[in-house]
């Protein structure tokens, strides 16, 4: 399906560390979600190189962010089609992943794809905003992901709940994000969270990617997050 080799180069690029095997298992990734794409909306990238690039090696930019301790636990908001969490669990198997998501036909392809891989997942069908509030999710993770166009004022109120006093919420983002940052700052702080480093690369193909990092500094208030509807038409500006 896809070319290993140029999987395996453009992670030695960017000093990832990727062995064979795991290389082998987002092969089998790969097989399965064009075959699912067929029959479900889940990706327009479908072009073998492409997927390479814009898919798997975009979401293992994750490890140039943040270097997650034995057994982190780690959730992926909104994961769509699974990135960048699958990536990331088959790069590095000890980490304890969830994957969120408000739509059940993405989690019953995840489902697959963790059984053909031989992955141990935890999914959880829920809106991000509900799962913030829940008391066995909330501040209950090292980690938070998410791989999402939404703006970072509204990310950020999706995904630090769930983290834990100390740990980080790493977002994955386009070329240009300094801006965005600006205008998430207060909805940043006022979540708990704190931005330590915002990192720019660029992929193989040219494509521009940023990661932001977030630091939770302090717990979550209790009347975040609100509904998306909140969100949208009272933002922390």
């Amino acid at each position: 399906m896809i070319d290993l080799q140029l999987l395996l180069d453009g992670c030695a690029q960017f000093g990832i560390s990727l062995s064979m095997q795991a290389a082998k298992k987002l092969d089998q990734y790969a097989a399965l979600l064009v075959e699912w794409n067929q029959k479900m909306n889940l990706t327009a990238i479908t072009e073998p190189r492409e997927i390479v690039y814009k898919h798997f090696l975009d979401s293992l930019l994750f490890f140039k962010a943040i270097e997650p301790q034995q057994g982190a636990k780690m959730i992926d908001v909104g994961t769509g089609a699974g990135f960048p969490g699958i990536p990331v669990k088959v790069a590095r198997e000890d980490i304890q992943l969830t994957l969120l998501d408000s739509l059940q036909k993405r989690l019953t392809f995840l489902g697959e794809v963790s059984e053909q891989l031989g992955l141990d997942c935890t999914l959880l069908h829920a809106r991000a905003e509900d799962g913030g509030k829940d008391k066995k999710l909330r501040e209950q993770y090292d980690l938070a992901s998410a791989r999402a166009v939404a703006h970072l004022r509204e990310l950020s109120e999706y995904c630090l709940p769930y983290v834990q006093v100390g740990g980080c919420f790493i977002a994955l983002k386009g070329p240009e994000v300094e801006e965005e940052v600006k205008e998430a700052k207060n909805a940043i702080a006022t979540m708990g969270g704190k931005v330590e480093e915002i990192l720019h690369f660029s992929l193989p193909d040219d494509s521009g990617r940023s990661i932001v990092r977030i630091k939770k500094i302090s717990h979550t208030p209790p009347a975040f997050p609100r509904t998306a509807a909140k969100m949208a038409k009272k933002p922390i500006l």
